[in-house]
């Protein structure tokens, strides 16, 4: 299985190959959410920026953006979240993804956390 790199801003993403990502939000940051009642997920085709909204959450708690963890074309979404937003917080980094990004730097990867990075800064 791939390794699974985090941003600061509670977003996940793994490197599938061809330069091709899936992206997802934490287990972190679900449970912080609550229980998701809708997702508003991105475009086809969108050119999502690294640290910049690319879909959005409405919860029971709270309303919140997923922050793209890297740059590049929206390429496939997770549509089965219109019907089941839940699953987000039933499988954060399964069946949960959010969208699938064809990168426009996998350079961009360097800049986020590795797996123990990240609960080291959730600790912080």
């Amino acid at each position: 299985m791939s390794e699974i790199f985090y941003s600061k801003q509670h977003a996940w993403v793994k490197l599938e190959g061809d330069g091709v990502a899936t992206v997802g939000i934490s287990d972190f940051a679900q449970e912080q959410l609550g229980e998701l009642v809708f997702v508003e997920l991105p475009q086809l085709g969108l050119l999502v920026t690294a640290s910049e909204p690319a879909a959005s959450f409405e919860s029971n708690k709270a309303f919140d953006d997923l922050i793209a963890p890297v740059s590049g074309e929206v390429i496939e979404v997770n549509h089965g979240l219109d019907e089941d937003p839940e699953t987000i917080n039933d499988d954060p980094t399964g069946a949960g993804w959010v969208f699938k990004v064809r990168l426009s730097n996998e350079g961009g990867l360097q800049n986020l956390l590795t797996s123990d990075s990240y609960i080291e800064y959730l600790e912080g």
